[in-house]
């Protein structure tokens, strides 16, 4: 049960492996682009592929819906990043019980955008948990945790890459112990760790440039490559794809130079230097090329 790429890199990880999947659930198909078109989700292209039925139920409510689901009599409901509260009665339908590969280390960072608060946060470190589902969201007993180190620079976009592929493995890892007949040992989730990570929005898009550079710095990497950051510069607003953290001193704001990396701001402390941005009804190019077509008042 999944529907973006990351749960695509789950299911094409279980199927090369040779696990036996009877049915595949993701989330119905969705329109978009300026045309509206109707898409299929990641999910739902890779089980097409390899031939296996697909079920896109609304929810869980409907009996005939939960019975479909009996029907495919499954050892385990493997889920990644579904999209949907799954009832009790669903959890109770696999004989093995229903795991899930959460994108970051419980009880830290529940909810729908754990790696990109990591990164929002500023975190070194981050993993993948795999846990037995509960009725409540993300606080069933972890199984195993993977974890990775955050590099200074990486982007959401490019940390979720990276946890697909250790969560995929780390799916088909917990597959092969629960196949063999180990027992896996779980650890319950200790209430006083939890923090949550709630969904992300374009509210949160505009700069604060009295934070401090490596704030700043953050919240670029967070937001990439959806909802991104902004920024208005001299009266145009961008959006921020790519900066790092320089020295430099002045107003929050200010522009301090153009040099052949980029364009370095001042932060409320230290200052970051924007590399790569976006005009509004433009393309993403480098800071320097942007500005030698559209001078600045410095």
């Amino acid at each position: 049960m999944g529907t973006p790429d990351i749960a695509a890199t789950c299911l094409k990880k279980i199927l090369a492996d040779g696990f036996d999947v009877v049915g595949v659930y993701t989330q119905p198909d969705r329109p978009k682009g300026r045309g509206m078109k109707m898409v299929y989700s990641d999910v739902k292209e890779v089980a097409l592929a390899h031939g296996l039925p697909v079920f896109q139920p609304e929810n869980f409510r409907e009996e005939e819906t939960v019975q479909q689901l009996r029907d495919l009599k499954p050892d385990v409901c493997a889920v990644v990043a579904y999209g949907r509260i799954l009832p009790q009665k669903v959890l109770d339908i696999p004989t093995c019980g229903s795991i899930n590969i959460h994108a970051s280390i419980l009880p830290k960072y529940r909810g729908s955008a754990p790696y990109q608060w990591a990164v929002l946060d500023g975190l070194a470190e981050t993993g993948v948990t795999a846990m037995y589902l509960c009725r409540e969201m993300d606080a069933g007993d972890i199984i195993e945790v993977s974890k990775t180190k955050i590099g200074e620079n990486e982007t959401a976009g490019e940390l979720l890459d990276r946890l697909a592929v250790l969560g995929a493995d780390l799916l088909s890892k917990t597959l092969r112990r629960m196949e063999s007949g180990e027992k896996c040992c779980c650890q319950k989730q200790n209430p006083e760790e939890v923090s949550f990570a709630p969904m992300l929005d374009k509210t949160m898009c505009p700069i604060d440039w009295t934070k401090t550079a490596c704030q700043v710095h953050n919240h670029v990497r967070g937001l990439h490559p959806w909802p991104v950051a902004t920024a208005e510069i001299q009266g145009k607003k961008f959006k921020i794809h790519e900066t790092r953290v320089v020295e430099g001193s002045g107003e929050p704001g200010q522009i301090l130079e153009l040099n052949k990396k980029g364009l370095v701001i001042a932060c409320g402390e230290g200052a970051v230097e924007i590399r790569s941005l976006q005009a509004e009804g433009g393309k993403r190019m480098a800071a320097p090329d942007y500005f030698r077509g559209h001078p600045l008042e410095l």
